[in-house]
């Protein structure tokens, strides 16, 4: 890059409910970010979906524990097609200069919005190198009734969940039948951090759960409870090569107050779980977990990096879900299994930024014209 510091925007906030998530996850990497190869710029998303121009100066600073979204200032637009050029304007669009382009996006953004390919289809159509995962990979895995769905045909191990969509209603005897657990878990289809999410174990329970899912998605999911179960993470990276390669493991050990790792547990109560990192596993186990973790990150499309999620019972290991943008916050399990693995968070970045630049550099090479 004719020796110049690469010029990196960092989108984050958002529209989800992890809009808060975000901010958190953003500081931790834009403290990451080398400042001796980097230029960074920063660009926060507001929840009713405008990008404004942050600056150390409203509060984004490195030091912050979470980056601030502005929300007024001058706004930033992508040039379709610019190869990551953009625009600010003001409010009333009528004044506009042009940004230096960008040389690669780093979307910190976490649920709807930002982690479902919405985003990510935006980008493409900018012609602007970004990390993480594409299009494809980003939608398959924000939905987990698609995403359970294609680890099934492929057969890896899920435990039993059946969908439903708004406004279909269960009730919890048919819910019970389906799954084959008196206690059920319910969660949005399309959410991450845990929102939304509650366990029910009987009827009246249960339709409040439903009710409570409903509030963040059209469609929710009801899983089974696996019996002693352990919750284990695994953090996937993939270089610019191409090549694919899984961290060590980690477990969440949540507090018996909480009963699983809950919103709560994650973000508010600072006693609300442990991480062990790495889990204590025998070493076979902990093996096949990695295999399992790589197959699931090449079933369901994913590109960059993806944390994936476990239940273990006693040796019987189920896949739960892939994150395709999971969480760097101080307490994240994504940069602590690297770090774990002999990466450090900075050069974690570095992986990333050079996967995304080589990735747009070999699509420019495949021709979309006749």
């Amino acid at each position: 890059m004719d020796g110049r510091k690469l010029r990196v925007a960092i989108l984050f906030g958002g529209r989800s409910a992890e809009h808060d998530v975000s901010r958190a996850s953003a500081a931790n990497v834009l403290r990451s970010l080398d400042q001796d190869r980097y230029e960074t710029v920063l660009i926060g998303i507001t929840r009713e979906g405008r990008w404004i121009a942050a600056d150390a100066g409203n509060g984004a600073g490195t030091g912050s524990t979470a980056l601030v979204v502005p929300q007024d200032g001058p706004q930033v637009s992508l040039l379709p097609g610019g190869g990551g050029k953009a625009l600010l304007t003001d409010d009333t669009g009528s004044q506009a200069r042009p940004l230096p382009a960008f040389d690669v996006v780093f979307p910190v953004l976490h649920g709807p919005h930002g982690e479902d390919g919405t985003v990510q289809g935006a980008l493409e159509l900018a012609d602007v190198p970004y990390v993480g995962s594409g299009v494809l990979g980003s939608a398959v895995a924000m939905d987990k009734d698609v995403a359970k769905r294609l680890l099934q045909d492929a057969g890896l191990p899920m435990a039993r969940f059946i969908a439903i969509t708004a406004p279909s209603t269960i009730d919890y005897d048919d819910a019970v039948q389906a799954v084959g657990t008196k206690e059920l878990f319910v969660k949005p289809a399309n959410m991450g951090s845990s929102v939304g999410v509650s366990r029910a174990r009987t009827a009246e329970e249960f339709a409040e759960a439903c009710k409570h899912a409903f509030r963040f998605d059209r469609k929710i999911l009801i899983e089974q409870s696996v019996p002693s179960v352990r919750e284990i993470e695994c953090s996937v990276l993939e270089d610019a090569s191409g090549e694919v390669r899984a961290s060590e493991l980690g477990e969440i050990v949540p507090d018996d107050k909480h009963g699983f790792y809950s919103y709560d547990a994650k973000y508010i109560d600072a006693g609300g779980a442990s991480l062990v990192v790495p889990a204590r596993l025998a070493p076979d186990l902990s093996e096949a977990i990695k295999l399992l973790a790589i197959k699931t990150f090449k079933v369901l499309c994913c590109e960059g990096m993806a944390r994936i999620d476990f239940f273990l019972s006693g040796q019987d290991v189920f896949v739960n879900e892939a994150n395709t943008l999971p969480g760097f916050t101080n307490i994240s399990m994504y940069p602590k299994l690297w770090e774990t693995s002999g990466l450090p968070q900075s050069k974690l970045m570095d992986v990333l930024i050079a996967h995304a630049i080589a990735r747009h550099r070999r699509s420019r090479t495949v021709s979309v014209h006749r």
